[in-house]
């Protein structure tokens, strides 16, 4: 145990925790939108992020023809590269979002199942697409392109802030700005809100449900692959389980939130990526899984409707 680092490297550790936390945060919006609208638990959303990354690398390499040893992209070829890269990561993640709610959810819903016949359908999802991408990339990782060139506008209290870092936090804060805007101001967001507060109540208001369901299933995928675009950029790698210890760690953020609230997913992402790194820097490395294993088993036993818990049961967005 090394407490000399927290002193000595306290705000870099932060920043360092922040930008991970935006990524949980993208990633928890995933489970939080469908169990705000469903009360249910997609599992197969960290099966989305992970094949969100290896979009981010095909449209990197397989399109726009960058290969893993390339130099450096600068002006608006970086910003047209880097801009196509997220769009067509979210857009995948998003029409896969789509797609499971067409096959692990909408026919059991109109069967009127049980929870657990949910639980069981989402599970197999999952790992169909986790067997399928280990199957088609032969269980080997995929390398992305250093497209971007990692330099630092300068240090403030020992902590470095990189390029790739304050474009993970800025676009963090953004994406989830617009988002909660949408929930909050817009009709298709007003639906969502209602639908989640009474299924039986927004029928009988014209709200077509299946489509606020796909809706919801579709901006879940949407920010899960700026996730996953983010995430590749910033450690330039993949492979087909990467989405477990990312999904745990996501699920746990929109747990100890309160899941179902997306202001909770937030600050609950910032909590939990600042307290991995202070882990993996106290403790090593070896031990950010057990940090998230042990905080989600603390959060289940002491509170388990989260920080903020009570608008779940108001709300559930």
């Amino acid at each position: 145990m090394n407490l000399q680092v927290l002193e000595s490297q306290f705000w870099s550790l932060c920043l360092q925790g922040v930008a991970l936390g935006f990524i949980y945060v993208l990633i928890s919006l995933g489970y939080t939108m469908v169990y705000g609208v469903l009360r249910l638990i997609n599992f197969a959303n960290s099966e989305v992020f992970m094949i969100g990354t290896f979009a981010t690398v095909v449209a990197q390499v397989g399109i726009l023809q960058n290969q893993t040893d390339s130099q450096s992209l600068h002006g608006f070829r970086l910003i047209y590269t880097l801009a196509f890269a997220l769009v067509f990561s979210m857009v995948v993640c998003g029409i896969l979002g789509i797609l499971v709610e067409l096959v692990a959810y909408r026919r059991l819903r109109a069967l009127g199942a049980k929870p657990l016949g949910f639980l069981i359908s989402a599970i197999a999802t999952s790992i169909v697409l986790l067997e399928t991408t280990r199957i088609v990339t032969f269980s080997r990782p995929q390398t992305s392109p250093r497209l971007l060139d990692k330099w630092s506008f300068g240090e403030v209290a020992g902590a470095n802030f990189r390029i790739d870092t304050v474009m993970v936090i800025i676009s963090g804060v953004i994406i989830f700005f617009v988002l909660d805007r949408f929930v909050t101001k817009t009709r298709l967001g007003k639906a969502i809100r209602a639908v989640s507060m009474s299924e039986e109540n927004s029928k009988l208001m014209g709200i077509n449900l299946n489509r606020v369901v796909s809706l919801t299933f579709f901006i879940g995928g949407l920010t899960t692959g700026a996730a996953a675009f983010f995430y590749t950029t910033v450690y330039e790698t993949t492979q087909f389980n990467v989405g477990f210890n990312l999904g745990l760690a996501a699920f746990t953020t929109a747990v100890l939130g309160g899941i179902g609230n997306l202001r909770g997913a937030f600050y609950g992402g910032m909590f939990l990526g600042v307290l991995e790194q202070f882990a993996s820097a106290i403790l090593g490395s070896q031990w950010k899984s057990v940090t998230v294993f042990t905080v989600l088993v603390l959060v289940l036993l002491l509170k388990p409707n989260g920080i903020f818990g009570e608008a779940v049961q108001q709300t559930r967005t």
